[in-house]
């Protein structure tokens, strides 16, 4: 007897099929670009999801490492944990270890790992500008590889966006001259989309917006590929300035973001056309990029709104997301929830409560962007019965530090999942907004992703040392603990938001810290330098280490940037004392201490301003493209501005090539007229030293320069040399 089977089912199981095949065959391909060599040595398999979610199992046959997996993400995870728990092995952004062993570890009992976890974000606005600016395939291609094997399935997805706006004002009969001053430079898109600034860094070639909007349909396929759903953006009621000159009759609400830059528009919500180009902006970019239904509208980045009356948030809201809807009924908004932590005065329950109910639970997702730091759900009732996503932020501006809550991540995100007063936690995630540092944090906070447990530390943190380093050792691991208990802790007791700047990166002044170069530490420097002991003790033996080259750069990094303050009190104290002998010792061992750090951090691309200007420029096409790019990179990391700009140090570094030629030379002209002010008998006019010092500051971002572009130096050897130079000294001081 013959049993018919449904066409319907058929189709079904035929779709399933060949989703099954594509994300197996990309999921095959990221391991043969990881171990090119051993490709051979993994199968993979298509399992079913359980509830909807990923799950991944881990089984030895026939001398293969059999991976199984619901996608190419829960793949890629199998792979990365069989890499990490049997080939102790590990890929970060700062030092890669897959040294691998002849002979694979075979698994004597098959893995299953389940996640608790519909959603695994990644990303955040400002990691597009702080980190990935200057962006090619390649690298793109490198971090999508990274994502999958970190568990991500969800991320924001944003590059090349320009270009579709471009294409819908162009077909609303704008010109080119109309939106030249609407889009920014390429550093500065993430304010841009987020309606805080017009214009500034640009006018944007359309050359750019071509170019990236190609490379966004290589990062979408991509990800798609493996199973990932990225979340692409929505219409939020930003529109160009020229906007009130073609539609004169529309409603347009001037604002303005504070920061020094002229003010944006937006479209009132309330105005018939809110909703007609927030569908045709939808559409067209359906028609051009697909779409997983997944949209970024963020209406009040650092902006409040006009009105605190609830019902006027509601209808709001509800109007914002009809705008999606209308152009595609399976929408769903994927809220930053941003704006109810750093402006909380205005965002009380009444007002929140108002914009998050008039859309429909189902059809919302919020990120508690910076859980590790505030737990906004806490105070939100689990944001009102709202599905939500428990969020790292850990990172500001792409600043250089040691810095984290190691405990907070270690145990937080599955203590939320069990507990009652959640609501409904769907997801973890990471919403840094810049990456490539501190690895230690990034590989614990997804660690998060296949468990319903909290990670113990005393067993996660030897691992994560044996795996980074190719090989257990007691100074490292000595090392490691003394971290944990000092860059990696906040006490409770303290409010500190995120990790200190040294005064090195601040404007030179008599004060010990400023507004964006915060010298406030969470840690006593002290017991810092304990560390740094262990890790040169541990040198001899892991010095071939990637990873370890990298942290011990690092933390000798960190050492000297703390070490300036002393030497900056010291100076400022001499000053005081009109004592122009010891001012001009120390002021010496101040630009010492620069060029010391400048020589060491060009031992590692990880730390040089060469990659990032060199990147920038490969993207112009013309001499005046090259040179608009290379302004945009020098400009966000150090003025973020004009020459006035209020911002200036937001996402300072510390890098070669940046400490001695834009920091270095600050700071000597700070000593030169504070040298002339004691010889004279004056008192120093900070005023004018501050006119001066922005002027030169916008004549650097300005001027054209290369930087080097390969490392110099043998990174161990040369913190052995700092240490020699440096420890016995700051033991001393630091007392």
């Amino acid at each position: 007897m013959k049993i018919k089977i449904p066409f319907v089912v058929l189709f079904v199981l035929s779709f399933n099929n060949l989703w099954s095949q594509a994300y197996l065959s990309s999921s095959n391909q990221l391991i043969a670009r990881i171990l090119p060599k051993q490709r051979q040595a993994f199968v993979t398999k298509s399992i079913s999801a359980v509830n909807g979610k990923d799950v991944f199992e881990i089984e030895s046959k026939n001398n293969k490492i059999v991976l199984s997996g619901s996608s190419g993400v829960a793949l890629a995870s199998a792979f990365y944990y069989y890499l990490t728990e049997y080939a102790h092995c590990q890929i970060t952004w700062n030092g890669t270890n897959l040294n691998l062993p002849a002979t694979l570890p075979q698994v004597k009992t098959k893995i299953r790992k389940e996640t608790p976890y519909d959603y695994r974000y990644y990303l955040n606005y400002c990691t597009f500008n702080y980190s990935m600016s200057w962006w090619d395939w390649p690298r793109w291609e490198k971090e999508i590889d990274w994502m999958a094997l970190h568990g991500i399935n969800m991320p924001l997805a944003i590059t090349g966006e320009e270009y579709t706006w471009y294409l819908l004002y162009k077909e609303m009969g704008f010109s080119d001259e109309e939106l030249k001053g609407f889009f920014t430079g390429p550093a500065y898109f993430s304010w841009f989309w987020m309606g805080n600034i017009d214009g500034w860094g640009g006018p944007l070639p359309v050359s750019w917006m071509k170019s990236h909007f190609e490379l966004q349909k290589k990062i979408l396929a991509r990800q798609r590929s493996l199973g990932m759903k990225p979340v692409l953006p929505a219409f939020t009621g930003h529109v160009p300035a020229a906007f009130k000159n073609k539609f004169p009759q529309a409603k347009l609400k001037a604002t303005n973001w504070t920061n020094g830059f002229a003010d944006t528009y937006i479209l009132d919500s309330e105005d018939p056309m809110f909703a007609q180009i927030g569908k045709k902006f939808l559409q067209k970019q359906t028609e051009l990029l697909g779409t997983d239904h997944f949209y970024s509208a963020d209406t009040f980045n650092e902006n409040e709104p006009p009105s605190s009356d609830p019902e006027f948030l509601g209808k709001l809201s509800a109007r914002v997301y009809d705008g999606m809807a209308q152009a595609d009924p399976k929408a769903i908004w994927v809220m930053q929830g941003w704006l109810f932590y750093s402006d909380r005065k205005f965002w009380k329950e009444p007002q929140t409560e108002a914009l998050l109910k008039a859309v429909p639970n189902d059809k919302m997702i919020l990120l508690d962007l910076a859980t590790e730091i505030e737990p906004v759900w806490k105070r939100t009732q689990g944001f009102y019965g709202k599905p939500w996503i428990w969020n790292m932020l850990h990172n500001f501006g792409g600043n250089t530090n040691l810095f984290g809550r190691m405990d907070v991540v270690a145990t937080a995100p599955a203590e939320a999942l069990n507990n009652p007063q959640s609501g409904k936690m769907k997801g973890i995630g990471l919403s840094m907004e810049g990456i490539e540092q501190n690895p230690v944090l990034y590989e614990l906070m997804m660690d998060n992703n296949w468990q319903t447990k909290p990670i113990d530390l005393k067993t996660w943190l030897p691992k994560f040392v044996r795996n980074r380093y190719g090989k257990s050792n007691v100074n490292a691991l000595k090392g490691w603990e003394i971290l944990r208990k000092t860059v990696y802790n906040v006490p409770a007791d303290k409010y500190i938001r995120d990790g200190a700047e040294s005064i090195i990166q601040a404007r030179p002044t008599f004060d010990s810290l400023t507004r964006w170069a915060k010298t406030t530490l969470n840690y006593r420097e002290k017991d810092l330098l304990l560390g740094w002991d262990e890790f040169v003790k541990a040198a001899p033996l892991c010095k071939t280490s990637d990873g370890f080259q990298y942290d011990l750069v690092d933390i000798t990094r960190q050492v000297m940037a703390n070490y300036a303050l002393p030497i900056q009190r010291n100076i400022v104290a001499a000053y005081r004392k009109k004592d122009l002998a010891t001012f001009k010792k120390e002021s010496s061992k101040f630009i010492q201490l620069i060029d010391d750090m400048d020589r060491l951090l060009a031992s590692r691309k990880d730390f040089m301003l060469g990659p990032w200007v060199s990147d920038a420029r490969r993207w112009g096409e013309t001499p005046a493209e090259k040179a608009l790019y290379e302004m945009n990179a020098k400009d966000l990391i150090t003025l973020w501005g004009d020459a006035k700009s209020p911002l200036n140090e937001y996402a300072c570094r510390q890098w070669s090539g940046l400490l001695t030629d834009f920091y270095k030379p600050r700071w000597q002209l700070f000593f030169t007229r504070a040298e002339q002010s004691l010889k004279q008998q004056k008192d120093f006019n900070t005023s004018q030293f501050n006119e001066e010092v922005s002027n030169w500051e916008w004549k650097w971002v300005n001027q054209r320069k290369d930087y080097p572009t390969k490392t110099v130096g043998n990174p161990v050897n040369l913190a052995l040399e700092m240490y020699q130079k440096y420890r016995k000294t700051m033991g001393i001081i630091q007392q």
